[in-house]
Parts: structure tokens; sequence; C-alpha cells
């Protein structure tokens, strides 16, 4: 096994699939994939089919956000906000590593450290084969929109650009 697929964070992404039942395989990249774009081009499929975990910051309660987002799209704060009923703000790389226990770049939809409120971009439900981050940014696992509703625990809403 290579040295990415046996970090702690992949090892925990692994474990947290195999709990929800998923059964898939992490697949590890040729390199580091922080962008949707640079994933996309590595597993050969449209940057739309690309499931970016995106974290922000509700204030003033401090809560984390996690949204699923189409790499194809950007999410709307603004709407995001109205949703939930806080401003939205930037999450930085220490609140990400605290919250999600994940570097941004490598930030899975499940296996974090904290609870987080989630929500899951209505646009990946066009595809039949999604791809997200498993705990490292060389890593990705893919799955359905179903399966991506079902293990974050997270409400479908249309919050992208």
């Amino acid at each position: 096994m290579s040295e990415v697929l046996a970090n702690a964070g992949v090892a925990r992404v692994k474990a947290a699939l195999q709990a929800a039942g998923i059964a898939t395989r992490i697949i590890e990249l040729p390199g580091a994939a922080r962008t949707a774009r640079a994933a996309a081009e590595f597993l050969g499929c449209e940057i739309a089919q690309i499931a970016n975990s995106l974290v922000f910051r509700a204030e003033p309660s401090g809560r984390a956000v996690l949204v699923m987002s189409s790499g194809a799209r950007r999410v709307d704060t603004d709407r995001l906000g109205a949703e939930i009923g806080e401003r939205i703000a930037k999450a930085d790389a220490d609140f990400v590593r605290a919250r999600t226990g994940f570097a941004i770049g490598g930030v899975a939809p499940l296996g974090h450290a904290t609870a987080l409120l989630a929500f899951v971009e209505k646009s990946l439900a066009a595809h039949a084969r999604i791809w997200a981050a498993a705990g490292h940014p060389n890593t990705v696992f893919p799955l359905s929109y179903e399966e991506l509703l079902r293990i974050t625990g997270g409400r479908p809403l249309e919050a992208a650009a």
C-alpha cells in the first residue's frame, strides 16, 4: 500500500465509508487534485462530476457548514446564508482542519472530526457517478448522488451560481 493510501485521513474515510455501507474503492491519483479541474483531468471525467467539499463558517454562531458542490459551479454564499439564517464567511485552513480533521484539498464528505451542517448541491444529481475527495489531496472515490446525500446527512440545495 502506498504512503498516501496509508494516510490517517484516508484510513478514516475508508472506515467511515465501510460503516456507511458504501462499497467503493479509494483511488490514488498521480498527483494532488487540489482543484476540481485537476481532479477531472486526472480522472478523465467532466468537471461537473467532481463533488467539491467546501467548508464555510456561519456567523455569528461559528458553525461549520459543509456544501458538497459541483466543480463546475460556485456556491452563492448569500443564498446559503438565507437558507441557514446566518451570514456565511470564508473558512480559513485552521478552521477547516479543526472542524473536519482534513486539510483543504482533501476534505472528504464524511469522517469529520466534528458534526457539520451539510448541504448537497442539486446539480450533482445529473450525474450517475460523481467523485469526492477521500481525505488526502491525491485521493478520491466514486459514488452516486443518493449515496452522497446519505453519507453527509445533507439537505439538497440549489446554492450554486
